[in-house]
């Protein structure tokens, strides 16, 4: 069966989970095979807390702000929608009266939605009935909302302008049993439910039995044909939908939610271009988003596409993502709501502290300074702006493919040394902490490492948050005096240099003195070298 990311089939999740705190974790592969160390390294540089205190803060601010957004403005980019902006704002009273035949007692909460995050709107006592009411003088937000039930149950509601109506729905089999009244969007919405309850009914066992069959017999071909007629009703459904309620606020959900058709690429010997695939999937997947209509952020669809978009469509590496990330919010420049959702969300789902990315610096330091400007940051204080800016400055130098910068500052024997005067091919740069657990590790797999290939391989250590005599007796501890090390207590010779969020951080030099790596663990670094030897 063709799946959108109007995101129903995610309801269960919600059931048995207090809702406002759900964030679900992604996996972010890496093209290289590499990752960072993890999250259990001593934290060197508390402002990076601060930072993504600020971030998240935005975030909420974006999520909760009174501003109607569309009466704040952004700079450039072409318009991916024509037409008004449809504003997620209420514009009169709700009054929403439910029936749960067969409930009794309780109190039921009416659960609103906005990117990964669910806030109470509002809550009502359950009486003897089944029966309760949500009411509001001045409405909900439009969105999609989930009435949660005393027993964890929940199903979804549509308010958009007018939110006068009439629910009555039997436990147990409320989808099936639902009858909404005073409401075309919720009407239409348990319609659709019931058109794909009966069409999983007939795609399953079709489905199940192509896997069966083999390909160009006439029985798998008799089954894909019934499997693209069962296609064909469901784009008939959905263009009937279009053709009878255009304005319709479940039909902007509805076809907002649709993946673009997949299209068959060939390549000169005839096999599937899969790159063609994927590509012409992924850069038509906001074909069907209306980007004026702002209440769609306020349901699974615009996070759902989101997510896959990025992290299933787009090679998790700097270069693909931050170009993904430009063709997106170049679409909706003009376009307040989901350019302050997109912007914030991307650079979250990237933070350096929790991604396994190589280089997730890199793809923060591209949206702070080409999206959390003055200019457009149009949620936030200049502030806040400048702290996000300043730290992607203190970023930018040590991005992976960039020249490597150099240190310099006093050996343990009061010596001026610097990075680059070193004449071996390649440089690990080391940045530690003699009391960090993970440096305890790390720290004799490094010094084998460099017995092994220091013909090949020059350390230069750069120790923090210590002073004069722990780090030389640390260096003596380990047998490290063959390596090259520094220390500067003001840290000034090494701002905005190589950032460290954790210790330890390896960084890798190449004989050009790029830095070709980083966030390595010991293991890592030979794989790294023979990588740049041979060109791949």
């Amino acid at each position: 069966m063709a799946e959108d990311c109007t995101g129903f089939d995610l309801i269960p999740r919600y059931k048995l989970e207090w809702i406002g705190l759900i964030r679900p974790s992604l996996q972010h592969f890496v093209l290289s095979g590499f990752n960072k160390i993890g999250t259990d390294q001593r934290k060197i540089d508390n402002p990076m807390k601060r930072l993504w205190f600020i971030i998240s803060v935005m975030l909420v601010i974006a999520a909760c702000s009174a501003k109607d957004p569309a009466q704040q403005t952004s700079t450039g980019g072409t318009a991916a929608s024509n037409g008004p902006i449809i504003s997620a704002v209420a514009s009169g009273p709700a009054d929403i009266n439910i029936q749960v035949q067969g409930l009794s007692g309780g109190v039921a909460k009416l659960i609103g939605v906005y990117a990964e995050n669910r806030y109470l709107a509002d809550s009502s006592a359950v009486d003897a009935n089944g029966k309760f009411r949500f009411a509001n003088p001045n409405g909900y937000t439009p969105g999609l909302f989930f009435v949660l039930l005393p027993d964890n149950s929940n199903f979804q509601l549509l308010l958009d302008q007018d939110q006068e109506m009439n629910v009555v729905t039997q436990s147990g089999a409320m989808a099936a049993t639902m009858q909404v009244t005073g409401s075309l969007d919720n009407e239409l919405m348990y319609q659709s439910f019931a058109f794909e309850r009966e069409q999983r009914a007939k795609f399953d066992p079709i489905s199940q039995r192509m896997k069966q069959l083999t390909p160009g017999t006439p029985e798998h071909t008799q089954a894909k044909a019934q499997f693209d007629a069962e296609i064909a009703k469901r784009k008939g459904y959905l263009d009937n939908l279009q053709k009878e309620h255009p304005n319709s606020f479940f039909t902007k959900f509805k076809i907002a939610g649709q993946n673009p058709e997949l299209k068959e690429f060939k390549n000169p010997d005839g096999s599937t271009d899969q790159y063609a695939q994927v590509h012409y999937f992924r850069t038509h997947m906001w074909d069907n988003v209306d980007f004026n209509d702002e209440r769609l952020v306020r349901t699974p669809v615009i996070l759902n596409k989101l997510k896959r978009y990025l992290t299933e469509l787009t090679v998790q590496h700097p270069d693909s993502l931050n170009l993904a990330a430009d063709f997106l919010l170049q679409k909706v420049l003009n376009k307040p709501e989901y350019f302050k959702f997109f912007a914030n969300w991307i650079t979250l789902q990237y933070e350096p502290t929790k991604t396994t990315l190589m280089d997730p610096e890199a793809v923060f330091t591209h949206m702070v300074q080409t999206y959390f400007t003055y200019e457009r940051a149009f949620w936030s204080d200049s502030v806040q702006v400048h702290g996000l800016q300043l730290r992607a400055h203190e970023m930018s130098a040590s991005l992976v493919g960039k020249q490597g910068p150099n240190v310099t500052a006093k050996d343990q024997n009061g010596q001026t040394r610097s990075l680059l005067d070193s004449k071996k091919p390649y440089i690990v740069v080391y940045m530690y902490d003699p009391n960090c657990d993970n440096c305890a590790i790390e720290t004799p797999k490094l010094a084998q490492f460099y017995q092994a290939n220091k013909s090949l391989v020059d350390v230069f250590g750069i120790v923090l948050n210590t002073n004069d005599q722990e780090w030389k007796n640390y260096i003596a501890k380990n047998g490290l005096q063959e390596w090259t090390h520094v220390y500067d207590p003001t840290n000034r010779a090494i701002y905005a240099t190589y950032f460290v969020d954790h210790t330890p951080e390896i960084y890798v030099l190449n004989p050009d003195r790029k830095i070709i790596a980083k966030n390595l663990k010991t293991e890592q670094i030979a794989e790294v070298i023979n990588r740049d030897q041979s060109g791949s």
